[in-house]
């Protein structure tokens, strides 16, 4: 056996293989492998796509808890302020139903005060009658001592 022989056969066997390779079994490889970094592009390209989406998501939710925070605390401030003027209005309208029953009852002070009054001169009046009978002995007519009645309570 010639070892020049064998290393050419070899060689030719080689170049055989790397012709095949080349031919049939790399492009299908290569084919293959650029569609799985195609997908793994595709795959990082949403990825950053979604973070994106998540920050903006996360800056929208934000926005609209200080919204609704400032809505709410001008709901508790409107509530507030409502609250102290139906308190006012409320006190407000006890002084004046408080004035009202005052000045009632201040008019039926001074109602009864003046019929007290007037029973109180008719009773002196007919005391002053009775006794000024007593004084004449004698008996004065219903006219008469109505008349002397009125002089009395009108000078009183």
């Amino acid at each position: 056996m010639n070892p020049n022989i064998t290393l050419l056969g070899q060689m030719i066997s080689f170049a055989v293989l790397i012709w095949f390779t080349v031919k049939f079994i790399w492009p299908p490889l290569i084919n293959a492998i650029e569609e799985r970094q195609k997908k793994i592009a595709e795959g990082l390209a949403a990825a950053d796509k979604s973070q994106e989406g998540l920050a903006r998501a996360e800056e929208q939710i934000s926005e609209l808890l200080r919204e609704a925070r400032n809505n709410a605390n001008q709901i508790i401030d409107q509530a507030n302020v409502r609250a102290n003027q139906l308190i006012e209005k409320a006190k407000h309208d006890a002084i004046a139903e408080a004035e009202q029953q005052k000045a009632i009852a201040q008019a039926e002070i001074e109602s009864a005060t003046f019929r007290a009054k007037e029973e109180l001169r008719r009773q002196v009046a007919s005391l002053a009658v009775a006794g000024a009978e007593k004084l004449i002995h004698r008996q004065i007519d219903g006219s008469t001592q109505k008349a002397l009645l009125d002089e009395l309570a009108a000078q009183l």
